[in-house]
């Protein structure tokens, strides 16, 4: 995979996992455009992903989108909640993506907390800067959790999340292990309110923001 077309793979998952509203058949009008640019597994799952969803209620749709991402804790979109749940290490985690955006230049700003992965996804497809790879690169492992437990549920998603994980380097043994424990166990469950504390390693400010990130 070129780099040209890790951008567009980026951008096509951003648009498709974002939550289906009334625009979702507007962006998945402009992935299925630049199909034909990507590499061809890439295309065939995303392709399947576009013609299994593309007769789907409106409604239902929605709803089987809530019932997916938001009520199951192996199903989250949410980056850093693989790694710290719901304890004190969120709110940390959640600064630090900050800090990783406004390392690129960029200032997050948007209703979505930072760690959103359609966000880093868009971020990364938009930005020459490293940062996103690395933000990705550190939590394989939810994204790892996410693939496995989509494809248990048979959900449509699952490919998508595929296609993200054809598009990262490949998994070494000890991310494997980790990833492997996370399916099992699943993320923290400490409960403590809005007071969090993360893990991901800061990033130094790279200046004033040079764009706003559009999730």
């Amino acid at each position: 995979m070129t780099e040209d077309q890790r951008a567009l793979t980026h951008m096509a998952t951003s648009l498709l996992l974002d939550y289906p509203d009334t625009g979702f058949h507007a962006r998945a009008g402009q992935v299925a455009a630049v199909l034909p640019s990507l590499p061809g597994p890439v295309r065939t799952a995303l392709e399947t992903f576009l013609a299994t969803v593309a007769g789907l209620d409106a409604q239902d749709f929605e709803k089987s989108y809530v019932g997916t991402f938001d009520l199951k804790r192996k199903c989250c979109m949410y980056l850093s909640y693989y790694a710290t749940g719901d304890t004190r290490r969120r709110g940390q985690a959640l600064v630090s993506f900050k800090e990783a955006y406004r390392a690129a230049g960029w200032e997050f700003d948007a209703d979505e907390l930072p760690d959103y992965l359609p966000a880093v996804l868009e971020f990364s497809a938009v930005s020459d800067s490293p940062v996103a790879g690395q933000l990705l690169a550190s939590h394989r492992e939810g994204i790892e959790v996410l693939r496995a437990a989509l494809l248990a549920m048979s959900s449509p998603y699952a490919g998508v999340i595929e296609v993200v994980c054809m598009s990262l380097p490949p998994i070494t043994d000890a991310t494997r292990d980790r990833y492997l424990a996370l399916v099992n166990d699943g993320p923290p469950t400490e409960t403590v309110g809005l007071t969090f504390l993360g893990e991901l390693q800061p990033f130094a400010s790279g200046g004033a923001a040079a764009q706003e990130a559009r999730r």
